[in-house]
């Protein structure tokens, strides 16, 4: 076997970012077992830190021993119990996998659908809940920061139409807005979230941070049947993170290390200024888009900071364009899903991914490819764009 040097690539793609290098060099911390005392003060930290970062008290708030995917069927496998009905707001890819999930758990699924794109009316969401008049839907799972199209979802209104449902559980995806965006867990009563560590953390992919609340553990606490999956059980992974320290499974040793090192960049950085910075960082990409003569995909008041979404021009190759800005520039971002497929591109501005250089270089970049196939754009306008809308927030 050859040997191999990853190439330098600056990911502003829908996942991974770029880790910052401290991050990295974390990683490369000799290995100790899994319930070396030090390493049990390592899981301490970061309970401590992710509880910061979601906003809560909750007590129950780890890491899962996996990627985002693994934080999803973990709220899921918990929570639900075969005839269980669990309405799920479907606006993209991610709302898609929830409901399969829900079925594979043998679930009743309740569908609550808006267009790819676009955020949900939470009269429309009330009415469908409205529908079950006998006994209310176990769960309402929402994804907060849909990856698929570049869609937030507010949480108030989520938790405004949920306060006239008070036996419903509130489940939210927050994969690509945790560190990005607030997501205010206790402020939202927010019953079980998952994220995923290589989006605006910037930290590598293989961690899933769960947190779940007092109500969630009682439904947990009181199922009838047990956990389908064993690996994601979490009366039984619980007792490793908590005062019992019993063994469950080798955690991921270096992986947890990366993962206190970026939380403790977090706190370093303060979360409103990471918030504000990736507003910023976002703004001026949004003014640089446009002064391209592009357009984005979705209305300004529920776009994403951390996920941009651009659509593509009539005439303009989408795998091209995409590929000329990794070969030619190092940059890779990301194409469309379903049935957004050859109409957008995602540009993920996520965590250390998030910053001035990036975002210059890439409507520069992105200039330049668009000229050279023909589309005609006022050459250095998006970076003016940008640049006035850096200083109109200096």
């Amino acid at each position: 076997m050859r040997e191999f040097h990853p190439p330098r690539r600056i990911l502003l793609g829908p996942g991974p970012s770029d880790a910052d290098p401290r991050v990295l060099a974390a990683m490369a911390g000799s290995l100790i077992g899994h319930l070396d005392p030090e390493f049990l003060r390592v899981m301490d930290d970061i309970q401590s830190s992710l509880r910061l970062l979601f906003q809560t008290q909750n007590r129950l708030t780890i890491p899962i021993s996996a990627t985002g995917s693994a934080g999803m069927e973990a709220a899921f496998v918990n929570l639900v119990e075969p005839g269980d009905t669990v309405a799920v707001c479907i606006n993209g890819v991610f709302g898609e996998r929830m409901a399969d999930i829900v079925t594979r758990c043998g679930g009743v699924l309740l569908r609550i659908e808006a267009d790819w794109g676009h955020s949900f009316d939470p009269d429309a969401i009330r009415s469908a809940l409205k529908v079950l008049k006998t006994v209310p839907a176990k769960i309402l799972a929402v994804v907060h920061a849909e990856t698929s199209t570049g869609v937030l979802t507010p949480l108030d209104a989520i938790r405004e139409v949920l306060d006239d449902f008070p036996e419903t559980l509130l489940l939210v995806d927050c994969v690509t807005s945790l560190g990005g965006h607030p997501v205010e867990i206790d402020k939202h009563r927010v019953d079980f979230a998952y994220s995923g560590t290589q989006k605006c953390l910037s930290c590598p992919p293989g961690l899933s941070p769960i947190t779940a609340s007092i109500k969630a553990i009682d439904v947990l606490r009181g199922r009838k049947n047990k956990v389908q999956s064993w690996y994601l059980d979490l009366t039984m992974v619980e007792k490793y993170w908590g005062a019992e320290r019993t063994y469950h499974h080798t955690a991921p040793i270096s992986m947890n290390y990366a993962l206190r090192e970026a939380l403790r960049l977090i706190e370093e950085e303060g979360l409103e200024n990471r918030w504000g910075r990736h507003r910023q960082n976002h703004q001026a990409l949004v003014a640089g888009i446009e002064a391209l003569g592009l357009q984005m995909l979705v209305r300004p008041e529920n776009r994403l900071w951390s996920l941009n979404t651009v659509r593509i021009p009539d005439g303009v190759n989408d795998a091209k364009v995409r590929s000329s800005l990794l070969q030619e520039f190092g940059i890779e971002i990301g194409g469309g899903l379903g049935p957004l497929k050859g109409k957008i591109w995602r540009v993920g501005l996520m965590g250390y991914s998030s910053n001035r250089n990036n975002v210059l270089l890439f409507l520069n970049a992105l200039e330049t490819i668009l000229s050279q196939d023909g589309f005609r754009a006022q050459r250095g306008a998006a970076i003016d764009a940008a640049e006035k809308a850096y200083a109109a927030k200096a």
